[in-house]
């Protein structure tokens, strides 16, 4: 990715390798997120972007490569240490416990705290600043499981913002929600200028609240760039096999897609 920070800062990923089932599921990959920038990772089903986010996390382990954080290889990080750095956002989020919206934040709170131990201020002022940014101080008592999807959606961040990461990775956050959770969601994860990497499938949502994009086929990094720059025509029919129509009609000139079809279908 161009622009990057630089070598050894950050979290990091060089030529990462990774199978699953005897088949290549990541093949090579290097990713360099830029401090504070919103970082899409797009491509179809089985691209590898959700491998990708688990090898980030330090959930896989790479098979060939390496990934790093500020210089240091992931897997010699302390587990309680990369919990403090890096927060994770999972498509969707379930429990049979019975929690309010604020016992759900505090959880975000855990690698800070040693084991049984009691809540501090500093944990009680992280979750209150998390309710507060993800406009959610209102709900802070309510029930868990009586919440929307999307006001769920919005918990998961809280937890992870109540974690004070510098890294956020998000798969897929906006699945199974109605068109104005997507926009609400993304627009909270745009705000919030931390260093973060999302998995996308709309690529018109990509386009809107993305500042760089990589785009993944078959475990490999096509193309990388702004927006503006990656999402082609020609670059659509080659990864997606779909017949497009991109425009640029904002002041940022960030791209609008218009689907024709499928190649050699009836638009």
């Amino acid at each position: 990715m161009t622009g990057g920070p630089a070598r050894g800062t950050g979290l990091r990923a060089e030529g990462v390798s990774r199978t699953a089932g005897g088949a290549l599921v990541l093949d090579g990959v290097t990713l360099a997120p830029r401090p504070g920038v919103l970082t899409g990772l797009i491509g179809p089903n089985g691209s590898g972007k959700s491998t990708l986010l688990r090898v980030l996390a330090g959930v896989l382990g790479p098979e060939a490569g390496v990934v790093t954080l500020d210089g240091e290889p992931l897997a010699a990080v302390p587990r309680r240490a990369l919990a403090r750095r890096v927060a994770v956002v999972e498509q969707h989020a379930a429990t049979q416990v019975d929690l309010t919206v604020a016992d759900a934040v505090r959880l975000g709170r855990v690698p800070h705290r040693r084991a049984w131990a009691l809540s501090t201020a500093a944990d009680e002022a992280a979750v209150r600043s998390a309710l507060a940014r993800t406009g959610l101080a209102d709900r802070a008592h309510r029930a868990w499981r009586t919440l929307s999807g999307g006001e769920r959606q919005r918990v998961q961040i809280a937890r992870a913002l109540a974690q004070e990461p510098r890294e956020l990775l998000l798969d897929e956050p906006t699945n199974h929600l109605d068109i104005q959770h997507q926009l609400d969601l993304l627009a909270l994860v745009a705000d919030l200028r931390l260093t973060c990497v999302m998995a996308l499938h709309d690529l018109n949502l990509a386009a809107m609240y993305c500042d760089h994009l990589v785009v993944l086929r078959e475990g490999r990094v096509v193309v990388a760039g702004p927006a503006a720059e990656v999402l082609t025509e020609g670059l659509i029919a080659e990864v997606y096999g779909v017949r497009a129509a991109v425009t640029r009609p904002g002041p940022e000139g960030r791209p609008y897609i218009r689907f024709l079809g499928t190649r050699g279908g009836r638009g």
